[in-house]
């Protein structure tokens, strides 16, 4: 049938088959919006791409290219408010880092992004503080504050809700301003490396150690990175493979 009603070039039937079955994403209203602006009836299309957006409004998982398309638009015609709008919109229902990057960029070019960052961080704190709201929402608030390089907030919201890529994260781009901070990381992560084998793994535990002895010349504590060390190299002098890799590492 849509092959059919295409062949007559018939957007309007083309239309009303799509609008038959609108799934929940908002992928059918783009089609729609699609279709109509290839026939030039850009107004239209814009129209029925609002609508999936309202349509969609209460979807976590909306479709990204109706949102996109209707921000091009918007913005095509100097309305950064209403990218703002939808942006803002969009991060209210999916909570995710995309979505939060997204209105940042939005919000930055309407010169806003200090209001809406403030809300934005305020919901996902929200988020993070409800009882059953789960490790994933905390840890969105912990990779928005480390996306805006906000280290010092960043380490007050980790306890209890990063996971050990974002304290790694964390540490890395801590190294140099809170040291002491960072070490105490890295060791923690090194501790559960200790039992598992394989290169993978050791290649992991050597890398933690580099960082970890960073850390010590910064703080300017390296004896005790020394004694460290060589009381690990002596708890795991067995694992041949390891003590290579320690030491083609330096370490």
């Amino acid at each position: 049938m849509e092959r059919l009603v295409k062949a007559e070039g018939d957007v309007d039937a083309l239309v009303a088959l799509y609008a038959q079955e609108l799934v929940p994403s908002g992928a059918t209203h783009l089609r729609i919006a699609e279709e109509l602006e290839s026939a030039g009836r850009a107004d239209e299309a814009l129209a029925w791409a609002e609508r999936g957006l309202r349509d969609t409004a209460s979807e976590a998982h909306a479709d990204g290219r109706l949102v996109d398309y209707v921000c091009t638009r918007y913005t095509r015609a100097d309305r950064p408010a209403e990218v703002v709008r939808v942006r803002r919109d969009r991060f209210r229902a999916e909570r995710s880092l995309a979505a939060y990057q997204q209105l940042r960029a939005a919000a930055r070019a309407a010169d806003c992004w200090e209001t809406e960052r403030g809300a934005a961080l305020a919901a996902l704190r929200e988020d993070a503080r409800r009882e059953h709201g789960g490790w994933y929402r905390g840890s969105v608030l912990i990779d928005a504050l480390l996306d805006d390089g906000d280290l010092d907030a960043a380490w007050r919201e980790a306890v209890g809700r990063a996971d050990d890529r974002q304290w790694r994260h964390l540490a890395d781009l801590s190294r140099e301003t809170r040291p002491a901070d960072a070490l105490t990381v890295y060791l923690r992560l090194i501790e559960p490396l200790k039992e598992p084998t394989g290169d993978h793994v050791y290649e992991r535990m050597a890398q933690l150690l580099l960082d970890a002895r960073t850390c010590h010349r910064v703080l300017g504590t390296e004896v005790g990175f020394t004694a460290y060390l060589a009381a690990l190299r002596v708890d795991l002098k067995r694992r041949r493979k390891l003590m290579t890799i320690l030491d083609r590492h330096g370490l």
